[in-house]
């Protein structure tokens, strides 16, 4: 499948409404079942809908967790889009990331393969 900029896009639109919401029923929708998700390039992934949801669980605040998300998808090849972001946590921003993140979509428009280069400022 040949992804366009739109799809990522759609894609990481999508990932930040579920972020924001409480629970993690709507995973299923972003992610394959078997899907593997890396918050650092050299730590172990995460594999499967369950281990992402505990990690979903235990990362975030909760769906009022104050925060910002900026991205922008720099590039596509085939079925990964990388995007470079920016997300601002708290009142003031008390966090802030600038992140790499490769997405790899399969034929549905959901995510097999999420891998993540944070940088902390």
């Amino acid at each position: 499948m040949a992804l366009r900029q739109e799809d990522i896009a759609s894609w990481v639109d999508g990932y930040e409404r579920a972020w924001r919401t409480a629970g993690t029923d709507t995973l299923g929708e972003l992610f394959t079942p078997d899907a593997t998700y890396s918050m650092a390039p050299f730590e172990e992934p995460h594999r499967g809908l369950g281990a992402i949801a505990e990690l979903w669980e235990a990362e975030r605040a909760g769906p009022d967790e104050a925060f910002t998300l900026r991205y922008e998808v720099v590039a596509v090849d085939g079925d990964t889009g990388v995007v470079r972001c920016e997300v601002a946590y708290g009142a003031p921003n008390r966090r802030l990331y600038r992140d790499i993140w490769i997405v790899r979509l399969d034929h549905d428009g959901r995510c097999f393969h999420f891998e993540e280069w944070p940088f902390v400022g």
